[in-house]
């Protein structure tokens, strides 16, 4: 019985044997094409957008220039043809001088080599004349027409059409020996023929090509550096900032001074401006919320059992105030409104700080003197016999900020100030000090005491809630909440280096100028 594969023709065979390996073939073809082109993604991939708005500018002028490459180097090829006929021509009319048109060989030589021609002949009424004929014989392998100008739309179109063709002819040919005739004279009735060898008019399309070459490179650089600067002023410069401040938004996400400010524009960069920083603002409020209530959670069991002790405490004293005559109730009564007191403060002040966030600052120029008087007021300085109170402030100094909220913020420190002071037994001289002074287009405050100063262990947590009290009974969200206050100005609060006591220093930047 005969197989299919037998009773195909040899031919048919090796080409179904072949199959195989034809597409092995075809996958190995396939991955040596897509390579380069790879290549060319990744690199595009990793470059940033300034980069490929110039490459893309160049590409695309170069692409201008090689499209009217073509029509260039055919037109130059007509302006050579032209200038050898002009020249052919006014060989011939030397010629006509001599009697009989007899011209002595050596100036016969000259006119040939000056119209770069190896033959001249010369057309009019119908009659060909041949003015210098060629020395020896030549083969003519093409013969070029040139027209008179055309006159019509199409005519013209079909012309530079075929002169392109030519141009194209040209520049793949070597070696050729061409004829070429065009008109001459005013009325265009006259022809002058030429035989000329092509590699000179090869040659000088070539070096025409290259130095269109050059000049388009130079073009297309130019003109992608005018358009990359231009482009990157209007569009690439706003969307770098837009990049940089989501970058540095991203590294601190709670600090309200980095939200993408409002530049004013009015186009779709501004409407992306605008709703980046409504974003950031609803990120920062949700965040901040998130993280008060994070830490609230994690105070909670804290809380509970210091809550439970104090109250245990009370309720221990207060049973035996039951059974205790007045003279030993007037001696525990001090401690256990002193017990009560931490349980409702240490309750109050985690609830406040696990609220909701604070409202953005109202900022006012406003005069800080008064300001820091009146909060040394609300704290009942100074204190005869054991603290002092001290403001170095210029009564003209001026401050940018909320006045709530840099009242709260001092507050805290002072108050913090002034237990840091009375937690040293038997201590008479204590002293808080507020100076400020201006630097530039911000204020710096410091807060400074002569108490114990701040352990080395506590600097660790300075503002961490919970976490920062060094003292019995104390919750640690004052310099918390006085931090971020601080912050919501854009400013900072630090603990500054200090020989003796503590000094807390608060740096308020004015609000920024458009």
């Amino acid at each position: 019985m005969i197989s299919a594969e037998e009773m195909l023709s040899p031919v048919q065979r090796a080409i179904f044997n072949g199959n195989d390996n034809d597409n092995k073939n075809a996958t190995g073809m396939v991955s040596i094409i897509r390579a380069p082109w790879r290549a060319v993604a990744r690199f595009w991939a990793n470059r940033g957008l300034p980069v490929k708005l110039i490459l893309l500018t160049a590409i695309f002028v170069l692409v201008a220039e090689a499209l009217i490459f073509l029509p260039s180097i055919s037109s130059y090829r007509v302006t050579w043809l032209q200038e050898r006929l002009t020249g052919a021509q006014l060989a011939a009319l030397t010629s006509d001088a001599f009697p009989g048109g007899q011209i002595p060989s050596a100036l016969r030589a000259d006119l040939l080599r000056t119209a770069q021609v190896k033959a001249i002949a010369s057309r009019s009424a119908g009659e060909r004349r041949l003015v210098f004929p060629p020395d020896g014989d030549l083969t003519i392998d093409y013969v070029y027409y040139l027209p008179p100008e055309p006159t019509s739309f199409w005519d013209s179109l079909s012309t530079r059409f075929e002169q392109a063709k030519d141009a194209v002819t040209t520049l793949l040919s070597s070696n050729r020996t061409i004829r070429v005739i065009g008109h001459s004279g005013p009325d265009n009735n006259s022809l002058i023929e030429i035989v000329i060898p092509e590699e000179p008019l090869k040659a000088a399309m070539i070096r025409y090509g290259m130095n269109i070459l050059w000049l388009s490179i130079i073009l297309s650089l130019l003109t992608a550096a005018v358009v990359y600067f231009a482009l990157s002023r209007l569009f690439v410069k706003p969307l770098t900032q837009i990049t940089t401040n989501m970058l540095h938004f991203a590294e601190n996400p709670e600090d309200q001074s980095r939200i993408m400010p409002d530049t004013g524009r009015r186009d779709e960069i501004g409407v992306a401006e605008r709703e980046l920083a409504s974003m950031q603002r609803q990120l920062s409020n949700s965040l901040a919320q998130k993280n008060r209530l994070a830490q609230l959670g994690m105070a909670v069991s804290k809380i509970n059992h210091d809550l439970r002790n104090m109250l245990a405490n009370a309720q221990l004293i207060s049973d035996r105030l039951v059974a205790i005559p007045d003279p030993t109730v007037q001696r525990f009564v001090p401690k256990l409104i002193a017990s009560l007191d931490r349980a409702i403060q240490f309750c109050n002040s985690s609830l406040q700080f696990g609220g909701v966030s604070e409202a953005a600052p109202r900022r006012e120029l406003m005069l800080l003197k008064p300001l820091i008087d009146e909060v040394a007021d609300s704290q009942g300085l100074p204190r005869e016999g054991s603290v002092m109170f001290v403001a170095d402030v210029d009564p003209a100094l001026l401050v940018d900020a909320d006045h709530e909220h840099l009242f709260r913020a001092l507050s805290n420190l002072i108050r913090n100030a002034v237990q840091a002071i009375e937690s040293i037994d038997g201590k008479t001289d204590g002293e808080v000090r507020v100076a400020a002074h201006r630097e530039g287009r911000k204020v710096v405050i410091d807060v400074m005491d002569n108490g114990a100063g701040v352990p080395k262990k506590a600097r660790e947590n300075l503002f961490k809630a919970f976490q920062a009290s060094t003292k019995k009974g104390g919750t640690g969200l004052g310099l918390v909440i006085a931090a971020e206050l601080v912050q919501a100005h854009g400013g900072t609060l630090t603990l500054v280096d200090s020989t003796k006591g503590a000094d807390f220093r608060i740096e308020l930047p004015d609000r920024p100028v458009d």
